[in-house]
């Protein structure tokens, strides 16, 4: 095992070894093995970094004994750390397993960010692959879910991924290696430890290279992910088009795309949708159909499907932007200009005049907010803005994009680019008028 690890190393992860290395352990087999298998096979600088979770009593203390006294035996530098789990997973409102995860990998990366550890390495190996594998394709999930535990995740490394749990037992074993045992890796009410203690000792007894048989069954479908992962790529670099901040995909090319169901899941699950049924229907709904993920938006427009983080489109409508009277240019998400004129001469849609004295400021730059209420000019009376965007044929990324400017009050004085409020209008009895001009459309 020793010269097979050390070829692992050196094939697949050869940048480990020119840092301190620092290892997860349990005190259990697989970390046992890799901490041997690092610090006196292979010569790197390694630490141990142990979690006590204190769920199981004095074996959980125990565990942590065991840890630091193999430091002690292998002169190893050892970190230790108390979590109080059970409280985290309360207040978090999330399962202990959950809460176990990140407490240790919170700790883990704090660790290394302290001490200079460029990699954590972990003992994951075969058997675990197996039963992840298992587990997702319980669960069901897409090629993603089948690929196995990657090897290098960021910081984290998992170099023992090839072997199984019988041949590190049985190495274990010829060094005389000391381990602890986990007692609640028998309890087979964890869904993990059920497919560990009842489904694969099944299959392998049907198989016996069942092991080496689906470390090529992992390696034949990470590179078919692979392959599927450049195409899928490419179609989303060519179909994907950003406009105004968003992310514009036209309709007809997605439904020109066969097998559509399998095309939507590759392109958007990474933003976090899941409801494929209703991103499905999209394709055929009215505009302003929409559907959420818990990162991003996804909605109908006309001929094309806008993405949109919800964040973006947070920050966006609570964002307004302060003018100052004697502002004579503003440069933001829109660029205006301020100018006292003697007379009304060019008009168009991006200038207004405006009678000055009408005004309180500071002028405010702000999108549209439900209840927003103008006087359009031209036009006798008020009007909700949303009924304005309906008669105007806005669609929902249309109103989302619309600025406003209005004064101090905050009443409209411009619907930017549309329609001015007749409230500030030029009239006989105007002293100062006020030529505003949108200059966006000119320095794009």
């Amino acid at each position: 095992m020793e010269d097979t690890f050390k070829e692992h190393i050196a094939r697949n992860f050869p940048f480990l070894g020119r840092d301190p290395v620092l290892v997860a352990s349990s005190g259990g087999l697989d970390s046992v093995v890799l901490t041997y298998l690092c610090k006196v096979v292979c010569g790197f600088e390694t630490a141990i970094a142990h979690c006590n979770f204190q769920l199981r009593g004095e074996e959980s203390e125990r565990d942590a004994r065991f840890v630091e006294s193999l430091s002690e035996k292998w002169n190893l530098p050892v970190f230790t750390k108390r979590f109080d789990t059970k409280t985290y997973a309360q207040t978090n409102s999330v399962s202990t397993q959950v809460a176990a995860r990140e407490l240790r990998y919170t700790w883990f990366y704090e660790l290394i960010e302290t001490h200079g550890y460029r990699y954590l390495l972990t003992g994951h190996h075969a058997d675990d692959n197996l039963e992840t594998f298992l587990i997702n394709l319980s669960r069901g999930t897409g090629l993603d879910g089948l690929t196995g535990i990657p090897s290098v995740n960021g910081n984290v490394v998992r170099p023992m991924l090839p072997f199984s749990r019988e041949a590190i037992e049985t190495y274990a074993r010829e060094k005389k290696l000391e381990w602890v045992e986990d007692s609640s890796n028998r309890d087979t009410k964890y869904l993990r430890n059920k497919i560990r203690h009842e489904v694969i000792p099944g299959l392998k007894g049907l198989n016996t290279t069942l092991i080496q048989n689906f470390n090529k069954t992992l390696e034949y479908l990470s590179g078919s992910a692979s392959i599927l992962e450049d195409h899928v790529n490419a179609m989303r670099s060519a179909l994907f088009r950003k406009e105004d901040g968003l992310v514009k995909i036209p309709v007809a090319s997605l439904k020109n795309l066969d097998p559509t169901g399998a095309y939507l899941y590759a392109f958007f699950h990474r933003y976090g949708f899941t409801e494929w049924q209703d991103v499905e229907h999209l394709l055929h709904g009215q505009t302003g159909k929409k559907v959420l993920s818990a990162t991003h938006r996804l909605f109908r427009d006309r001929d094309y499907l806008i993405l949109q983080k919800l964040e973006d489109l947070e920050n966006d409508q609570a964002t307004a932007y302060v003018i100052r009277k004697k502002n004579t240019r503003f440069l933001g998400p829109v660029t205006l200009s301020f100018e006292q004129v003697d007379a009304i001469t060019h008009t168009g849609k991006d200038v207004i005049y405006i009678d000055e004295g009408k005004l309180s400021y500071p002028l405010k730059l702000r999108k549209w907010q439900p209840g927003d209420r103008f006087e359009p000019f031209g036009l006798k009376g008020s009007k909700k803005l949303s009924k304005f965007f309906k008669d105007e044929k806005y669609s929902m990324a249309d109103k989302e994009r619309q600025w406003l400017l209005c004064d101090a009050q905050d009443r409209i004085v411009w619907v930017i680019g549309k329609r001015a409020d007749n409230r500030f209008r030029v009239d006989e009895y105007t002293e100062e008028i006020l030529r505003i001009r949108n200059h966006t459309r000119y320095e794009n």
